[in-house]
């Protein structure tokens, strides 16, 4: 082993008296202070001051009232939810946001792309920002720039901060939409001078400087000068644990950075099974995977967030800006639960820092669960703790062995014990501040897709969502689930988390030991298109009649074969003709088709003769038949036999105002 440690040295409280990390003023809140916030890693160590609490406004289902009623509890279309209408200027604006201050909006999100927003603030008739979701969500708004707000991977966020002193009122033009707005309520009597629209001209410079920080956040957090660096280059054996770093304080860790020297396919692999593991004081707080703890999972996937990040190359460069203060002795270890030897380097930077009756741990803790059943819709804990402190970010890991959408669940944060949680989300991607179920890959300082395997949603996802400004204190307890809802009702994900938090000491979580069954890998094996046994695939087959729109459409596993044949703007009496190739003989013909919200009730020939009798199409979504539709046994010759599809009329789900309606095929089994 290899390393250099050593005990840090005694810090004076002159020492303490000339460091810039001391407990914030309990000055006026504003469009200033809150700038600063955007870059201030360190205020999250503290409980806040002034005191608040931070909720959400958003347009979930409003059928989800209580767990008791399942049905209700996991509905979906979280879209077109409003507080109330209003009739405002000859116009109606749908309210999204009606809450007393004094407080401050820290965040808005929204996955549509034409609504016109209007924040109005302490009152006033005249709306303090008026835009649309591009302009102002998007970055074009003139004085709040990219990246402070901006469109990644199909999800519109703003991170600028907006203040208000006795109410704050937002509202949109278009219903519906999805949105969250994210805002903090500060304790009565909490000075606040409201936003005005001059903010943006008075703090221009100071609003372009953030922006131009958050755009490379790994340097946007200023390391302290006063910092000591402690060395370290060990190697870890199997069922070994190694010591990185020991510490005295009163002080912080400022930097945290990990080397792993792993060759190959093996990195995922060692980067799960070395579990880092830090103790402050006389706790341990940090028990995780090493590679789950720098926010993408499995492997060392390169980004780059305010608070962490991973550089790209052969020996990836992990490293942690968090900042984790101690009031005696600070402990880093890593134990190796892997069947081959690891070696790590990288350094530990700690900074003098007094710990007072403000001061809070850092914690990150993990679970994992593998092989969860998607039926029937379940919550699934990310975190549960008590104690005093503030959430500050999560970061998830999924596998999923089918290309639909894994994430329409809808995070729901308890706090304090609450009776219904004070944040009620839209669904996975929008809580971590995408939409539409995008693979897409993006980097932020505060939320990040970094891995999306493919296609589509199949293999591993990371995600993350760090809270810097849009923090979430507690002073007694403290819960984040997040639905298992996917849209594949007969597959099994694996799902592993981490979350990010601080408390006073004497705080507690429910997470399990993570010993060597957990960190065992979850592969992925290559992706291939699901085909059925024994079929012939409708995307082989040729159409014949003249004018019809038909093509095939994929790809999507639900289906044999990944692709489906299908007919479009179809109206009630049209037929289309369907060559399909057969040996010469009496055969019993099975069909499957597509179920979605334009399916019509249709009748089946084969040469001419009726195939079984007419089929609802009609379904709330899109999905292959559940069983095969009988066709009845048929004479069919040898070579180009016919298989003819006649739209009836409506499907009895079919919605009123549908003319056209769509068809598709899958397969023909023949036997």
């Amino acid at each position: 082993m290899r390393t250099r440690r050593g005990m840090f040295f005694a810090c004076t409280t002159a020492c303490l008296t000339l460091l810039a990390w001391t407990l914030p003023g309990h000055g006026e809140v504003s469009t200033e202070s809150l700038l600063d916030e955007l870059t201030d890693l360190d205020r999250l160590t503290r409980l806040p001051q002034p005191a608040y609490v931070t909720r959400q406004f958003s347009s979930y289902n409003r059928n989800s009232k209580t767990p008791a009623d399942a049905e209700g509890w996991f509905a979906n279309r979280d879209m077109g939810y409003y507080l109330r209408t209003e009739q405002h200027a000859g116009r109606q604006e749908y309210v999204m946001m009606d809450v007393a201050g004094p407080g401050a909006i820290v965040r808005i999100w929204s996955a549509n792309n034409k609504a016109m927003l209007r924040i109005y603030i302490d009152g006033s008739n005249t709306p303090a920002i008026e835009g649309t979701i591009p302009e102002l969500l998007g970055g074009k708004y003139a004085g709040i720039p990219e990246p402070l707000a901006g469109c990644r991977a199909r999800g519109w966020n703003l991170y600028f901060p907006i203040a208000y002193a006795r109410h704050c009122k937002v509202t949109s033009e278009l219903e519906p939409i999805h949105y969250h707005v994210n805002y903090r309520t500060y304790a009565a009597g909490t000075p606040v001078r409201s936003f005005e629209p001059a903010d943006l001209t008075r703090w221009a410079h100071r609003i372009e400087q953030i922006a131009q920080r958050l755009k490379t956040p790994r340097t946007a957090v200023e390391l302290p000068a006063a910092r000591k660096t402690l060395e370290y280059d060990v190697d870890i054996a199997p069922d070994a644990r190694v010591q990185l770093a020991e510490v005295t304080g009163p002080a912080a860790v400022c930097e945290f950075v990990v080397i792993p020297h792993v060759a190959g396919p093996d990195l995922e692999a060692a980067l799960r099974a070395c579990v880092l593991e830090i103790r402050f004081d006389d706790a341990r707080t940090v028990e995780c995977p090493l590679g789950d703890f720098f926010g993408t999972a499995p492997g060392a996937t390169p980004y780059e967030s305010l608070p962490m990040g991973i550089t790209d190359g052969p020996e990836p460069q992990m490293w942690s800006h968090w900042r984790m203060p101690f009031q005696r002795v600070a402990n880093v270890q890593v134990r190796n639960l892997g069947t081959t030897a690891v070696r790590l380097s990288g350094r530990v930077a700690v900074v003098p820092r007094e710990f007072d009756a403000a001061t809070c741990y850092f914690h990150a803790g993990w679970r994992i669960e593998r092989d969860i059943p998607t039926r029937p819709f379940s919550d699934w804990t990310h975190l549960d703790c008590t104690g005093t402190g503030r959430f500050v970010g999560s970061a998830l890991n999924l596998m999923n062995p089918v290309q639909t959408w894994w994430g329409e669940g809808d995070e729901k944060i308890w706090v304090d014990g609450e009776a219904f949680p004070s944040h009620f989300g839209t669904g996975s991607e929008d809580y971590y501040g995408y939409a539409w179920c995008s693979p897409e890959r993006f980097v932020h300082a505060f939320h990040n897709q970094p891995r999306c395997d493919g296609p589509r949603n199949y293999g591993h996802t990371s995600v993350n969502r760090f809270h810097i400004i849009d923090d979430i204190p507690f002073t007694r307890s403290f819960r984040f689930d997040m639905e298992n809802w996917h849209h594949n009702a007969i597959t099994r994900t694996t799902r592993a988390a981490v979350s990010y938090w601080y408390a006073r000491p004497g705080g507690t979580a429910k997470f399990a030991a993570i010993d060597r069954e957990q960190v065992a890998p979850v592969r992925v094996p290559p992706f291939e298109l699901p085909r059925v046994a024994g079929v012939t695939e409708a995307e082989a087959f040729t159409v014949v009649m003249a004018g019809a729109t038909a093509g095939i459409a994929g790809p999507d596993e639900r289906f044999s074969g990944g692709h489906y044949l299908l007919w479009q703007e179809a109206a009630p009496g049209d037929r289309i003709d369907i060559i399909f190739p057969a040996e010469d003989g009496d055969r019993q013909l099975r069909a499957r088709l597509m179920l979605n919200r334009r399916g019509p009730q249709v009748r089946l020939y084969v040469n001419g003769q009726p195939g079984g009798d007419v089929v609802d199409l009609s379904h709330d979504r899109n999905t292959p038949t559940e069983s095969e539709i009988d066709l009845g046994r048929h004479t069919l010759r040898a070579g180009e036999n016919i298989l003819t599809l006649e739209v009836v009329g409506p499907g009895k789900k079919t919605g009123p105002n549908v003319t056209t309606f769509i068809v598709g095929l899958d397969y023909l089994r023949i036997e």
